[in-house]
């Protein structure tokens, strides 16, 4: 009989919620969680044991939690390894992306994992491991762990697989050879016949497609207007009181500036994951110009500057919830009088 070795996350696992999110990585024996999804449609393999780890450990500790992985891969010599499925959630993605990776490309194992779309993970791993295509939420796992199944039961058996259209799961980026009976020129104006006349057609070449914005008038009068600084560069009190993760964030923070005229070594730090924080945590302004605005203010250029600094960390963080985040800061800060904003990076 096959072996599979499962990982999931602290809440799928059935630990909790994101009060055990930095919950160490264990091991149990058997199926736990979607796990058992999987054993039911696999009668021909074996659950041998399913890895637990919270998403904020494993975020914070990836190096760690890749040798304890190892380690488990190396006791139960599993023929394929499976991770989530983690629908939207970041975290969860970067870890299942990373896992299954170190198994697929380090250990010689073949791994699979599921994933929505707009999951930041999905680029980041697509090109290492078979993401299968998953509705955005939990409320899809049924569907889910069938996709999953059936990729995984034909890597079992080694069955040769189709494209990955056919298969359910997101390109890598491999270029394999196709034989149509029509050349590229001649399906190319089939497809756009079909398409002026209003008829369905399938495109060879799918593109990516994000909601357009539309910026915002410019500021007519700066010099009277009140300006706020957010940051995407994960500043924060020295500290990091409020927990805000190294990456995946799922919230943002507000943080009272008032009577500052910079943003002092000591009392700032950076907890951003996608970037080395040394010279940043050396000058806090570096990424967040606190600095800079007020002395714009002092100057007269800008007419006051919101004695608070909007911050998170847009390191793999879903589109989904940097959209969210947005609408909660502008709110926010239209609440508060705010005309302006300055958004900085990293």
């Amino acid at each position: 009989m096959k072996k599979i070795l499962f990982y999931t996350n602290q809440f799928f696992g059935q630990i909790g919620g994101e009060e055990f999110a930095y919950t160490e990585p264990f091991v149990e024996e058997g199926a736990k969680g979607p796990a058992m999804g999987l054993k039911a449609a696999l009668p021909e393999a074996e659950i041998v044991a399913t890895v637990i780890c919270g998403d904020n450990y494993f975020a914070e500790n990836v190096d760690k939690c890749k040798e304890f992985i190892q380690a488990q891969v190396e006791k139960y010599q599993p023929d394929l390894f499976v991770a989530g499925p983690a629908f939207n959630a970041g975290r969860f993605g970067i870890a299942c992306g990373e896992s299954c990776t170190l198994v697929q490309e380090d250990l010689g194992i073949p791994a699979i994992t599921g994933m929505y779309e707009e999951n930041p993970a999905v680029d980041m791993f697509k090109a290492y491991c078979k993401i299968v295509k998953t509705a955005k939420s939990a409320a899809g796992m049924k569907d889910a762990i069938a996709k999953m199944s059936a990729l995984a039961g034909k890597i079992l058996r080694g069955e040769k697989l189709g494209l990955p259209k056919e298969e359910g799961y997101f390109p890598m980026g491999k270029r394999v050879n196709v034989f149509h009976e029509k050349n590229g020129a001649v399906r190319a104006v089939e497809m756009l016949v079909r398409k002026l006349n209003g008829e369905p057609y399938e495109t060879e070449l799918e593109i990516s497609t994000y909601e357009k914005v539309e910026p915002s008038a410019p500021l007519p009068d700066l010099k009277h207007a009140k300006i706020a600084l957010c940051t995407s560069g994960g500043i924060v009190p020295f500290g990091n009181p409020d927990h805000l993760t190294a990456a995946s964030a799922k919230f943002w923070k507000k943080y009272d500036l008032a009577g500052l005229d910079k943003l002092e070594k000591g009392k700032f730090e950076s907890v951003h994951a996608g970037y080395d924080p040394v010279y940043a945590n050396e000058n806090p302004n570096r990424v967040a110009p606190y600095n800079v605005l007020k002395e714009l203010e002092k100057e007269g250029e800008i007419g006051e500057v919101y004695p608070y600094l909007i911050t998170t960390t847009g390191n793999s963080t879903s589109v989904a919830d940097a959209t969210r985040f947005g609408k909660e800061i502008a709110e926010d800060l239209k609440a508060a009088g705010v005309q302006g904003v300055i958004l900085t990076s990293t």
